[in-house]
């Protein structure tokens, strides 16, 4: 759900009742500052702003409960399930998320190469078929084998996604103000 307007089937795309933005890069920041001077850069590159939409984590936890409780047993054959656990572990760390919408691949990897200098973690481009992962950070393992069952790499020594939010946490002063 974005933070400026309601939830709706064009705002909250799924496949097999799951969070699926095909088209669509989603992006993740350990403070809202980071997410909102991401946005605005986003928007100053001439993307409309409609194409820009921003997520508290609190915002994307309860979108990941609502897919949790609504996804279909087919999302477990992909990875759309895995990686709504992803971006959990993230918003409970207190992430914050940009979803914008991409022209191409051309174009969102450069999205992602302007907001990986402000912060960004993660930024995936969906696909109809493939998420791509567009940044890399200095020090990530390579990424070894992705399942159903194994779940998404991380590419920390535990694969484990919590690991890798723990490596960048978000600020102090947003877990205390409960901004979540």
């Amino acid at each position: 759900m974005s933070t400026t307007s309601s939830t709706s089937n064009t705002e909250h795309p799924t496949s097999f009742g799951v969070f699926k933005p095909v088209g669509h890069v989603v992006i993740s920041f350990p403070s809202a500052d980071q997410a909102q001077a991401a946005r605005a850069a986003i928007e100053q590159t001439g993307l409309p702003p409609g194409d820009v939409h921003f997520y508290t984590a609190r915002a994307m936890l309860q979108q990941i409960e609502h897919d949790l409780a609504c996804a279909s047993s087919i999302a477990a054959i992909g990875q759309e399930l895995n990686l709504i656990k992803a971006h959990q572990a993230l918003a409970e760390r207190g992430y914050h998320w940009l979803v914008v919408k991409a022209k191409g691949t051309d174009h969102a990897r450069e999205i992602a190469d302007l907001v990986k200098p402000l912060g960004a973690e993660r930024a995936q481009l969906y696909g109809r078929f493939i998420i791509e992962e567009m940044i890399e950070h200095e020090g990530d393992m390579p990424q070894v084998a992705e399942s159903p069952d194994r779940g998404l790499d991380a590419q920390t020594p535990s694969g484990n996604e919590r690991e890798r939010a723990a490596m960048r946490p978000a600020e102090p002063a947003l877990a205390k103000t409960g901004d979540r």
